[in-house]
């Protein structure tokens, strides 16, 4: 009997969950500030998501899940019928290329400003801690404001908004969800010491800086079957102005609990581990991945080369590509055939039409 172990790379396929994926290329959420009025997803959108339906998995774009929710121009959400319908349009393109796609459940929280805001209200938060950096307004950069601390009473509210956001993302057709825990936004802020100082049940210990995101996966897991749930966590990114005294405990503690749900992947981004303690001091990312106990998914600078090595070692079991998928509609069959692939246009990253949205070379007409 051979018992030589099988050789992964990304084009062994994959399972997740329910979904047996044809590849482990996975399309990273990217923020392209390209809805149409009313945040609402537009038919430029369906082209660009349909173009990329070779992907193993699509995670879309960050989605807001309420207008409270909301921190940048033109970006997409999941909390009005016409959002839904937008986003069906989006799945049923993607689903007719043979795709699968995740929806990216996403809360601001204090990365917001007033204008952003329904009725000009003040960002919510943990902690009225005002971030260092600017909101980008539709008048243009704005410093940070000073954001009003939620009261323990409006956190069941925070919840159901992303209840109700996974509810809408399932009318509208989504193959799972993903709950984004990273990058400074509000279940992130919850958990990492320097923007949480509370001091009731949700502040202090990491067991109860945790208590938000472990919350908010429970009613999404609820709504979906956590076999169609994801999470993506940042342990080391300084983006939004985001710190932790001790991000090795406060991240070892997190995924410790998350393994409880049975979730489809865990999604960490080692965005800000080659800047060594700008959120806090350093650890070595691969011990999150031996807590874990599913599917684990690794994003940051990865390309053909490095991808397949940390498959082969066993480092991940999914690789999430960004600017490369921006770049490249056609990923999966370019790095199959190790072809060459098309510069990214950083001056059309967010914002515009068509012009480095849609219209990347393909190596053969779709």
């Amino acid at each position: 009997m051979n018992t030589t172990p099988e050789k992964i790379d990304l084009f062994t396929p994959a399972q997740v969950g329910p979904y047996t994926l044809p590849n482990r290329i996975v399309m990273a959420p990217l923020t392209r500030n390209r809805a149409g009025e009313g945040n609402v997803p537009q038919p430029l959108n369906v082209e660009y998501y349909a173009q990329r339906a070779t992907a193993g998995l699509i995670i879309t774009e960050a989605t807001q899940v309420s207008p409270q929710g909301v921190g940048y121009p033109a970006t997409p959400g999941i909390h009005s019928a016409a959002q839904i319908e937008g986003w069906r349009r989006v799945t049923d393109a993607v689903h007719a290329r043979g795709g699968k796609i995740f929806l990216q459940l996403w809360h601001v929280g204090r990365i917001s400003h007033p204008l952003l805001q329904p009725d000009g209200a003040l960002p919510v938060a943990p902690s009225a801690v005002r971030p260092e950096g600017q909101a980008f307004t539709y008048e243009g950069p704005k410093d940070f404001v000073t954001p009003r601390a939620l009261d323990i009473s409006e956190i069941p509210g925070i919840i159901e908004q992303y209840c109700s956001g996974a509810q809408n993302a399932l009318a509208a057709g989504f193959d799972g969800v993903e709950i984004h825990g990273a990058n400074g936004y509000l279940p992130d802020q919850f958990l990492r010491d320097g923007s949480n100082q509370r001091t009731d049940a949700y502040g202090g210990p990491i067991e109860n800086r945790a208590r938000l995101m472990l919350e908010v996966t429970e009613a999404v897991c609820a709504v979906w079957g956590a076999e169609r749930v994801g999470i993506r966590l940042s342990p080391l990114q300084p983006f939004n102005d985001m710190r932790d005294a001790n991000p090795e405990a406060t991240f070892s503690y997190i995924v410790e609990q998350l393994n409880r749900f049975g979730l489809g992947y865990l999604h960490v981004t080692e965005a800000g581990k080659d800047t060594p303690g700008a959120a806090g001091p350093a650890f070595d990312l691969h011990k999150l991945r031996r807590i874990w106990k599913g599917v684990y998914m690794t994003n940051a600078g990865y390309d053909l080369a490095r991808a397949n090595a940390a498959l082969a070692a066993g480092e991940t079991d999914l690789v999430a590509f960004g600017v490369l998928f921006l770049a490249n509609p056609d990923l999966p069959l370019r790095f199959a055939r190790n072809a060459p692939l098309n510069a990214p246009d950083p001056a059309t990253f967010y914002g515009g039409g068509a012009g480095g949205y849609t219209d990347y070379p393909f190596l053969e007409n779709p």
